[in-house]
């Protein structure tokens, strides 16, 4: 299960980050007669860390300062302020302003705690799941947050979004069973994962958006809006500049301030989004100060861009802090929806035509390691051979899937010498031969006379320098390449409709894979728009690992289930993978606090860093400012 971020919801092109929920372990099973247990929190993959009557989270500072402005940057535009619908282009940190049943720990991987939800029970054979809402909890305009708040948010949410329509999949309703209660009823049982993804729900005010909007019409959460939406979490919107920017305000009477889970968190009094067209321009703005807080992602950039005059006087700070979350695989994706991938020796040669060894060392300043799994930097990764539970798994499935999975151990080409990549090249050439592509003119021609042709889709004008080696060695097999750089609205727009030939995407996973697999591979999902099954996967085989998934009954089998999958994904060549970096490289304006321990996946500044009014006047002093 995908565990969603305050600030990103749905899916986004930028791939933010995502990562995943599991299975719960600490979920004990009732005995037949008793009373259903009621969990304060759930976890998949181990006891919570946190008891019942704990006072706050250890890596938050209780008695973090509140104030300040944090000033941060987009890209491209928006035009709209409805991150549920698959219309328009949403603005950033929008997740910010709902809350949800429980809050997902950035600490704790695959983890919840009771927000909206005091507690949550279900029976043993997983079949249904009663959360018992806080009486306190309030949407901003003071109205409490009632079980029909929640029974509206998942069918209108399973209306407006594919994403939530497939991750909901199995969530049949949700009923009133008391005041402050509410039921959701499963079509299936054994599912152990679907009391924690409905736990993700955001909870949306019924009466919002029953009501008609400022311009007399009905509000309709499947369209896009420019309309301030009505929330209930730590901040509310203060401020619009449609496609250039949106501040943010904190709920200085938030109903969950002095929860525990919530504690010494949401410090910043404001926080601003400015968008710009790119990169570039943003990063010229947090050199003279006009943004605070920069996460670098680009590995020339780390290496080369940091040497003006506010880093060598020590206002501002770099850092690398490390990575402890599950890799999530970045890769060039081939659509198979487009009729040249849909044979697998192309899509092998297109893997074996990538020089990451050169890009690494003449572009990335040996900063990165080459991806090898969907699952990577976890006990999920397939690795060695098949063995054991995963082993037989996959042997139900022979016959569907390439025999290499049994055979060899998935490894991606490496170019350790010019010889390398020659080799590969050769091998390359040899199997778009085999697959019916032959040079004529100088492209390859197959027999119907069609030229092997693709169109790389880029929103960020900085990755062309990334494709254009890339591009250099596939003309050298005879594929002609283009390379399209777009908007961010248009991006969007063909991304959702599978309107391209390659793109470059990332599957966030975490410790406990589960029912968001379907989105990201099944078969449905290949036709749905808005998807995130970007490749156009509709395989039987793969359709199977995920059930096994989905309906692990304990630890051991999803890990089997999940390494068959990943050792599956990888042999059929969908993706070009990659490169990943062991940490987080952040760079900040020196006026910030933050706790001794942070959260270990993810810096989360925005959730637990506070500006430090000291440190604050101190830079200013050394700038010159009053």
């Amino acid at each position: 299960m995908v565990t969603h971020v305050k600030g990103s919801i749905g899916k986004s092109f930028l791939a933010l980050a995502a990562a995943v929920l599991a299975l719960g372990a600490t979920m004990e099973v009732p005995q037949a007669g008793e009373e259903q247990k009621r969990h304060h929190a759930l976890s998949l993959v181990g006891e919570p860390a946190y008891g019942p009557d704990f006072k706050h989270f250890d890596w938050v500072n209780p008695d973090a300062p509140k104030g300040g402005t944090v000033r941060q940057w987009a890209m491209g535009s928006f035009d709209s302020l409805n991150p549920f619908s698959i219309q328009g282009s949403a603005a950033a940190g929008l997740g910010l302003i709902y809350d949800s049943l429980m809050a997902s720990s950035p600490d704790e991987p695959s983890t919840e705690y009771g927000l909206i939800a005091e507690w949550v029970s279900f029976p043993d054979d997983f079949s249904s799941a009663t959360f018992g809402l806080r009486p306190e909890a309030r949407f901003h305009d003071g109205e409490p947050i009632k079980p029909e708040d929640v029974i509206f948010s998942l069918e209108a949410l399973k209306k407006s979004h594919p994403h939530y329509n497939a991750y909901y999949r199995n969530v049949v309703r949700a009923e009133k069973t008391g005041d402050h209660e509410v039921t959701f009823i499963f079509d299936q049982k054994g599912n152990r994962e679907l009391p924690q993804i409905v736990g993700q729900l955001p909870v949306l005010p019924k009466h919002f958006w029953e009501a008609k909007g400022a311009n007399g019409q009905p509000r309709d959460l499947t369209r896009s809006t420019l309309e301030i939406p009505l929330g209930s979490g730590p901040y509310k919107i203060k401020s619009v500049d449609p496609g250039r920017s949106i501040v943010y305000e904190r709920v200085k009477d938030w109903w969950a301030k002095d929860l525990p889970v919530t504690k010494g968190q949401w410090n910043f009094d404001e926080l601003v989004f400015t968008y710009y067209r790119d990169r570039v321009p943003a990063f010229e703005a947090f050199k003279i100060g006009e943004i605070d807080y920069w996460q670098e992602t680009s590995a020339k950039a780390w290496a080369t861009s940091y040497d003006f005059e506010a880093v060598r006087r020590g206002l501002v700070k770099k850092e690398e802090i490390p990575i402890r979350r599950v890799t999530p695989m970045q890769a060039f994706v081939m659509n198979l929806r487009r009729p040249q991938f849909q044979d697998i020796r192309v899509r092998k040669a297109f893997n074996l035509a990538f020089d990451f060894e050169w890009m690494n060392k003449n572009l990335f300043f040996d900063q990165y390691k080459r991806t090898e799994s969907f699952f990577g930097n976890s006990e999920l990764q397939a690795t060695g051979l098949p063995t054991g539970r995963e082993l037989e798994i996959l042997n139900e499935i022979k016959d569907e899937v390439p025999p290499e999975v049994f055979t060899t151990e998935w490894k991606n080409p490496v170019n350790a010498t010019p010889q390398d990549q020659r080799n590969h090249l050769r091998q390359a050439a040899q199997l778009l031969a085999e697959a019916g592509w032959k040079p004529k003119n100088g492209v390859l021609t197959n027999d119907k006379g069609e030229q092997l042709a693709v169109e790389f889709l880029l929103v960020q004008p900085d990755f062309e320098r990334v494709v254009l080696p890339f591009k250099t060695n596939l003309e050298r097999l005879g594929v002609r390449v283009t390379i399209r750089i777009v908007d961010t609205s248009q991006y969007q727009r063909r991304v959702d409709t599978f309107d391209y030939d390659i793109i470059v995407d990332s599957f966030p996973q975490s410790n406990s894979p589960g029912n968001e697999q379907r989105n990201f591979w099944g078969s449905a999902a290949a036709d749905m728009h808005g998807s995130q099954n970007s490749i156009g996967i509709k395989n039987p085989a793969i359709d199977k690992l995920i059930d096994k998934i989905i309906y692990a009954p304990n630890r051991e089998e999803l890990v089997a289930a999940t390494r068959a999958l990943d050792r599956v994904l990888l042999w059929n060549y969908y993706v070009i993978p990659q490169w990943h970096s062991p940490y987080d490289r952040i760079a900040v304006w020196d006026m910030f606090g933050r706790p001794d321990k942070l959260p270990s996946q993810s810096p989360s500044f925005l959730q637990v860093w506070w500006l430090d009014a000291e440190k604050q006047k101190e830079l200013n002093a050394k700038r010159g400012r009053g």
